[in-house]
């Protein structure tokens, strides 16, 4: 069997703990690699190295980080398949879908090919007499990314990216789940250019990231996860003193107005609902049809269109929507949701459990599930299912559909399908999450815009990717520098204006 490693200055290292995580073939339900579990002191002596190296990286100029980013896009772009398979072994899902994962990310590190004016300071000259006042941005130091396994390219990418640009160094803790993206992306940054030391992926636990949050030399930690996990990074890592960004959770609805073209709006939450098995943060799990007769309609389009997925394992190409969950723990909750679901009145229209695929007997499939008349006291409704599960809420108004995602303890994304500009725009303007979709399933933002939630989403106050980013992973210097050329006068006590 397999044994991972972690990368430590620039190369692979075996892990010393003795403490091991088993990595899973979610297809067929195998473990197919172990996992070393870095222990504390392992992870002080990575930090330590990661902050001797980073001196220097932040002592390069930032046209020349900026072409390491250049270089580093280009390795990406000319290994994806490599790459789309590592994440489909691993994850699960598709190889189009890997592919996407990958791409995602890649546009997050064409942004930072243009570094420099990401970090470029303001000037005023003369704000006083012979007074010149202007700021700086400089590199936070050692930074730490804990990232999740839905999007084992895409979401370290989104970290290590801007940080490195930055003229940080990071520590990367992939989840134990999918590890294995997260060290070849790390072999393509060593050939990029970026120095050794710089870019370390240790491998780990609970034991790891507490050791994270509590180690002084690191500065600023990103997490993707779940919300619980989310708000206990948050909460220790800004006790320590550091910055934090932490997403968590959703509950992301789409509203279907009556006057919404009813098979694109189909269309649309079949992608968004049923890709990457619903593994998504970004997924439309609710459904909300406004009208009775918009409802009834909806399912109508929904129920063929759903009995027509193939699930199946990756390696069957073009064959399969999409593949299994992550784990077997994760099947069993699925499966667990979807009975309380029916245990609380809810009318399940298309029931996906109990899915076997031969050959496969033994992998984490769920088949894809859809539910009508759902209520928001249901834990179907209240709970992030992550699995191929959508749930369909019917409203009666515009407003009761509106108020139902304003109550939601959740704001990552939402959406609305309608042909109405004004009502769109009302949408826009009222709905308190952080991204919104006009006729738009899945509104992650372009990379040189930003990423984040609001409400139980998110913790923290700037987003991930874009200028956000850049501020996150940056401290910013203010110098007021006054030359007295000409300029006489005698001490002052008082505390006054310069002009």
């Amino acid at each position: 069997m397999e044994e991972l490693c972690h990368w430590i200055d620039g190369k692979e290292v075996k892990g010393t703990s003795g403490r091991y995580a088993d990595v899973y073939n979610p297809a067929t339900g195998e473990i197919q690699a172990r996992l070393p579990l870095a222990t504390p002191a392992e992870l002080d002596a990575a930090i330590a190295s990661a902050e001797r190296a980073q001196v220097i990286w932040a002592a390069t100029n930032p046209q020349r980080r900026a072409r390491v980013m250049m270089k580093f896009g280009q390795l990406i772009n000319d290994n994806m398949d490599m790459l789309a398979e590592v994440v489909s072994r691993e994850h699960g899902k598709t190889l189009p879908d890997a592919r996407g994962d990958v791409q995602r990310g890649l546009e997050v590190i064409e942004v930072c090919m243009g570094t420099p004016a990401m970090l470029k300071g303001e000037y005023t000259d003369s704000a006083g007499p012979g007074i010149d006042l202007y700021s700086m941005r400089q590199p936070l130091g050692v930074v730490a990314g804990i990232t999740p396994f839905n999007f084992p390219a895409m979401i370290p990418l989104w970290k290590m990216g801007p940080a490195l640009a930055a003229g940080n160094a990071m520590i990367l803790k992939p989840s134990e789940r999918t590890p294995s993206t997260a060290i070849e992306l790390a072999k393509l940054a060593k050939a990029a250019g970026v120095p050794d030391g710089v870019l370390q992926v240790v491998n780990g636990d609970k034991e790891v990231v507490d050791a994270i949050l509590d180690n002084p030399v690191i500065q600023a930690v990103g997490f993707v996860g779940s919300t619980p996990i989310a708000q206990y990074i948050y909460g220790r890592a800004a006790t320590n003193g550091k910055r934090a960004q932490c997403f968590g959770g959703a509950k992301n609805h789409m509203l279907i107005m009556p006057d919404a073209d009813l098979d694109k709006a189909a269309d649309a939450l079949i992608g968004a609902g049923y890709g990457a098995a619903g593994e998504r943060c970004m997924a439309i799990s609710v459904a909300v049809p406004v009208g009775q007769k918009t409802a009834d309609a909806l399912i109508e389009r929904l129920v063929p269109r759903i009995e027509k997925l193939k699930v199946g394992p990756y390696t069957a190409g073009d064959d399969v929507d999409f593949g299994p969950v992550i784990t077997r723990a994760a099947h069993d909750r699925i499966n667990s949701l979807i009975a309380s679901g029916v245990e609380q009145g809810a009318n399940l229209v298309v029931d996906g459990r109990n899915l076997k695929i031969q050959g496969y007997e033994n992998g984490f499939f769920c088949g894809p599930s859809l539910f009508d008349n759902v209520t928001r006291d249901m834990d179907i409704y209240k709970e992030e299912i992550f699995g191929p599960v959508l749930s369909t809420v019917r409203a009666d108004t515009y407003e009761d559909a509106l108020n139902l995602v304003i109550d939601n303890n959740y704001g990552n994304g939402t959406s609305i399908f309608t042909a109405d500009g004004d009502t769109a725009r009302d949408f826009a303007s009222r709905v308190n999450v952080g991204m919104v979709g006009i006729n738009f399933p899945i509104p992650v933002p372009l990379s040189y815009y930003t990423f984040g939630g609001w409400k139980k989403s998110a913790f923290g106050d700037l987003n991930q990717y874009g200028p956000d980013a850049f501020r996150f992973y940056t401290k910013t210097k203010t110098v007021t520098a006054r030359w007295f050329s000409g300029i006489k006068e005698g001490a002052s006590l008082n505390f006054k204006a310069m002009d």
